[in-house]
């Protein structure tokens, strides 16, 4: 190879689609880093991969029309590949998601895993089949007029892969730590190349594979301090490559920067997961306080939600002793992302267990009819049981050997929990009990058909109103001519005056509206009437117009 400056190396040679090969280092044969394909997974050779132009048609959808899908290739399907997913694409469309967005796919270890140790960040996972499997489910997708946005993983690498990249260069940086591996290097000596090697990644997907968007996992855990951090450039070089592509991130942070227009400092991405407004809705419809949902519980917490969703936005944390967070109130509610269930609300349980039954109707009421893009967890939509744990197939018997000891270790503060219940992530059998029954709930899976409908008739922008009552559990949202009203308590019925004419949707069969006689009543109220909610439940009210 030839030294091309910056400490970059170059070999031009003549290679067709197909083809295999490999880097020689000091007599190693090993993968290129760049790799769009692992035919034979982390350790075997890289394959030349030439996607087809026909199949990279975008899908383009706007935020504030974004009804977003997580699923996991592996557990989505009984097959677990990209092929297996795209029969269920059709009914996706017809109940009213808008894009579907997968769980990392670049090269991890072994067959089986969560994908947030992969390696190789451009190569699609070979088990679920490569670069042209996910090339094919791209293009269904589309046909079916959904997006796709694929979860990308920046801030580390899994531990199975250091050593090959470190003989390409220095990768990694000493200087920082993350929780899960070394950190990436941007802003050490030689930061360059492996800077331009994440973002041609990241352009790559978008440009090469037809992909709609990307959602930047834990951003917080990606240190750089370059004049231009690498989310920043990465959103720079996306909507570059495609203007209307999403960048989507997910910070732990509460930092509004990160959607602020680049002339204000900020970073330019398109929206931000809101980990709060799930937090606030948890607290009040499960009523679990272990954690950092220490924080949360009050109804004024969702009220705050409602409005914009950092509810801890430089107010004090107790679960981390300190302040956090930043207002968001100049960043338009669609820029939000938010869930009652998702990848890491479920899996990162020591269980993996869902949202319990009784509390499901009103957290999804509460989610799918708020103002910000609303997130489903795949398998939610009907009420599925089954849960989804952490799962991994590490080929490094000490790796392997450390992800299970470290899971356990995670969990043996918890009182609920004891070393021995919470599941072996190398176990098949784990993975196994993760995948999709699709054993359905009539009820919900009603449910969810009704509030995705109706939820294209409310206003956008910002909500109106937002009412509640500590003690008695019950929070009122005001949306045009629409209102949300909700009843948190588990145990008591409420009845609550509004005025509204009829019922649009409502989390219960016993939900009912009853008349006051249809006087007048104060101002800009025409109808009064009295609004019966059993614990645990819902009601979408509608104005007379």
């Amino acid at each position: 190879m030839e030294d091309v400056g910056f400490g970059v190396y170059e070999v031009i040679a003549p290679a067709h689609a197909g083809e295999d090969y490999l880097f020689v280092l000091d007599g190693q044969a090993l993968p290129d880093p760049c790799s769009r394909f692992q035919a034979g997974g982390l350790r075997g050779p890289s394959r030349i991969v030439a996607p087809a132009p026909e199949l990279r048609l975008p899908r383009r959808t706007s935020l504030d029309e974004l009804v977003v899908y997580e699923l996991h290739i592996g557990t989505f399907s009984a097959e677990g590949t990209f092929a297996g997913a795209i029969p269920f694409l059709g009914e996706l469309a017809a109940l009213g998601v808008t894009a579907i967005e997968i769980m990392p796919v670049a090269e991890f270890p072994g067959v089986r895993g969560w994908g947030y140790d992969g390696v190789y960040l451009s190569a699609a996972q070979s088990s679920y089949g490569g670069a042209h499997g996910l090339i094919e489910l791209i293009s269904a997708a589309h046909a079916e007029g959904l997006a796709v946005i694929l979860d990308v993983v920046y801030n580390h690498v899994g531990t199975s892969g250091v050593a090959a990249l470190e003989a390409f260069g220095p990768y990694f940086t000493s200087k920082y730590e993350t929780p899960w591996g070394r950190a990436i290097n941007y802003d050490d000596e030689m930061c360059d190349p492996v800077r331009e090697w994440v973002l041609q990644s990241a352009c790559g997907w978008i440009r090469d594979f037809g992909i709609d968007g990307l959602r930047l996992d834990a951003i917080h855990a990606i240190f750089d301090s370059s004049a231009e951090h690498i989310v920043e450039a990465l959103a720079r070089r996306v909507h570059a490559v495609r203007q209307d592509a999403l960048v989507i991130a997910e910070s732990g942070l509460n930092d509004p920067r990160l959607m602020r227009p680049r002339d204000r400092g900020g970073y330019a991405c398109d929206a931000t997961w809101a980990d709060d407004f799930h937090h606030s809705l948890r607290t009040l419809v499960t009523d679990e306080h272990d954690g950092y949902y220490a924080d949360f519980g009050h109804t004024a917490d969702l009220a705050k939600a409602y409005q914009r969703p950092h509810v801890q936005d430089g107010t004090y944390s107790r679960f981390r002793r300190r302040r956090f967070g930043a207002p968001a109130n100049d960043v338009p509610v669609e820029r939000f992302v938010v869930f009652s269930q998702n990848h890491d609300q479920v899996g990162n349980r020591a269980l993996g267990d869902r949202m319990p039954g009784p509390a499901r109707p009103l957290a999804a009421f509460c989610t799918l009819l708020s103002p910000f893009v609303p997130l489903l967890f795949m398998g939610e939509e009907y009420g599925e049981n089954a849960p989804f744990q952490f799962f991994s197939d590490h080929i490094d018997p000490d790796i392997a050997r450390a992800t299970r000891e470290g899971r356990r270790a995670e969990f043996a503060a918890f009182a609920a929990f004891s070393a021995e219940e919470v599941p072996d992530p190398q176990d098949v059998a784990t993975f196994e009990r993760s995948k999709l029954t699709r054993k359905i709930d009539p009820a919900l899976a009603s449910l969810y058909r009704e509030l995705l409908a109706v939820r294209r008739e409310l206003p956008r922008g910002d909500v109106d109103e937002v009412e509640f009552m500590e003690d008695e559990r019950w929070l009122r949202v005001r949306r045009g001519a629409f209102e949300l009203v909700c009843n948190f308590s588990a145990s008591e019925p409420l009845q609550l005056r509004c005025g509204a004419e009829r019922i649009r949707v409502a989390t219960s069969s016993a939900v009912r509206l009853s008349s006051e006689g249809g006087r007048e009543s104060e101002p800009g109220v025409r109808f009064l009437a009295q609004l019966h909610l059993p614990p645990l439940s819902g009601a979408l009210v509608e104005a007379a117009r």
